[in-house]
């Protein structure tokens, strides 16, 4: 099962670079362990195991364009051709 990974910028250094990678499992946390095996560290950058493997507090992951918190989280179900976007959250500004 194929499944295209957008990685954002802050990440490519685990990827070599590359803005999109792929991976293959059956929900995002085998994707994110299957990632783990050609792009060491990055797993940990996603998801926090520390918090019983959820994903990262400041990090928004989407499938398909839908925000994974409102699915299942970590255990959202993933099928062969979806897209999977990994977003840094973006807080602060000055008044």
């Amino acid at each position: 099962m194929a499944i295209e990974v957008r990685i954002p910028t802050i990440l490519r250094t685990y990827t070599d670079g590359e803005k999109a990678v792929q991976g293959s499992g059956a929900t995002l946390a085998e994707l994110f362990a299957d990632l783990e095996t050609r792009h060491k560290g990055i797993e940990e950058r996603i998801v926090d195991a520390a918090s019983g493997g959820q994903l990262r507090r400041f990090v928004n992951v989407y499938l398909n364009d839908e925000d994974v918190r409102f699915l299942d989280g970590i255990s959202t179900k993933l099928s062969d051709g979806d897209n999977v976007t990994i977003l840094p959250a973006v807080a602060g500004g000055a008044r």
